[in-house]
């Protein structure tokens, strides 16, 4: 339930806002551990009309959210703002009602005495455990703009590189299913027409035709049964994709696609680099850093390559030496992160390395891309010629004959 308040702080300042509780006893005893002295609290209103519905839970906070925030927060950090007063001035001109709101809680937090980093750690949804650890570093280094720039360069880059890895692949997929469509209206629309026509000629149809009219008539009757085991078996591969098991299965799917399977390596390989490389550059241990980067690389996989190479760092040995031997991370990589702390440049390497993996990205991208579209096209026209042909030279003898 949410409750809007009207109180009074420590220093006799009027603080109003707005609080999520379960009920208005455990709200009054959250605001008055935060110091607030409550002269007024009610529910919040709810509107009866469904047009008018709250539908709050629709909204998310997306990494293009994440980034701008990152890069106001640098900027007002740099012109020496107040922490509080920042998160307060953010939370009441956001225009996502969900980031806006958790900012004012934030605020709420800072000014009850907490610090950034933990008043970012309730709310996990929001911020990442990447994202708060780089806030928490930033605070003990007292450099939280650097760390903020750090943090909207870093999400910038990594949200550019994915956004562009869907939206190479939206056309094609568009393209497909407009296909698929197209298809299967000629299927049990127009077919079953022309097939009482071939029926009735009495005339001898190619095998070719009798497959095209059996999957007419079977789609005709049977359609919506095919339809349901379709849309049973994607919710049951969704929700067993979203298993411990499962996950694994299908990262280790996206890794032996052919041509595919390279695009996400190095997609994983520029996301191992870069974000190693932003969290030494806010100064958080080598081992620390390893373990964030699992999380974020996202993919069972390297997940564990991450999660054995911290155990193998935490006994003594090098980055490059854990991570050698899996087959996964290429031997250059490791080639050139052995040279890196040797010589005591591996942030530098590393950021090297993050260009050009996120390059070869970018060329995969628009390799694929470049590869689809012809293929698309000589496939869809196989597609429709063949259907056509499998309809119209019947027809075209029916008529010779008559």
């Amino acid at each position: 339930m949410l409750f809007n308040y009207q109180s009074v702080d420590t220093k006799g300042a009027a603080q109003n806002g707005s609080i999520d509780a379960a009920n208005v006893d455990i709200a009054i005893a959250s605001l008055q551990r935060r110091g607030y002295v409550i002269t007024s609290i009610t529910e919040s209103e709810k509107s009866g009309g469904i047009l008018s519905m709250n539908i709050s839970w629709l909204e998310r906070v997306s990494n293009k959210d994440i980034v701008i925030l990152s890069r106001q927060l640098a900027t007002l950090f740099e012109a020496q703002v107040s922490a509080l007063r920042i998160f307060r001035l953010l939370g009441t001109e956001c225009d996502n009602k969900v980031l806006g709101k958790t900012l004012i809680q934030i605020s709420d937090d800072l000014q009850a005495g907490n610090s950034i980093s933990s008043a970012l750690e309730k709310h996990p949804k929001v911020f990442s455990e990447f994202y708060i650890s780089m806030v928490k570093a930033g605070e003990e280094s007292g450099k939280l703009n650097e760390t903020f720039n750090y943090l909207a360069d870093y999400l910038d880059r990594t949200y550019e590189m994915v956004s562009k890895a869907k939206s190479a692949l939206i056309y094609p997929a568009f393209v497909i299913t407009t296909f698929i469509t197209v298809m299967i209206l000629m299927f049990t629309m127009v077919i079953p027409k022309i097939s009482a026509i071939l029926t009735d000629s009495g005339q001898e149809i190619p095998i070719y035709t009798k497959i095209i009219l059996g999957i007419s008539n079977f789609l005709v009757a049977r359609g919506f049964i095919v339809l349901a085991v379709v849309i049973v078996l994607g919710f049951f591969t969704a929700k067993y994709i979203r298993t411990p098991s499962g996950k694994i299965v299908f990262d280790e799917f996206k890794l032996s696609i052919p041509y595919l399977s390279n695009l996400y390596r190095k997609l994983y390989w520029a996301r191992l680099s870069d974000n190693m490389n932003t969290m030494l550059l806010s100064g958080i241990p080598m081992i620390r850093s390893l373990e964030l980067t699992s999380t974020v690389i996202d993919n069972s996989i390297y997940h564990k390559i991450l999660a054995d190479a911290v155990e193998s760092v935490k006994a003594g040995k090098t980055v490059s030496e854990s991570l050698s031997g899996n087959g996964e991370i290429p031997g250059i990589m490791i080639q050139m992160m052995k040279v890196g702390e040797e010589s005591g440049e591996l942030g530098n390497i590393l950021k090297t390395l993050a260009r050009f993996y996120s390059r070869e990205v970018t060329t995969a991208v628009d390799a694929l891309v470049d590869l689809i579209e012809p293929a698309m096209i000589v496939l869809l026209g196989l597609g429709v010629a063949t259907l056509l042909a499998s309809v119209l030279i019947p027809i075209y003898n029916v008529a010779s004959a008559q």
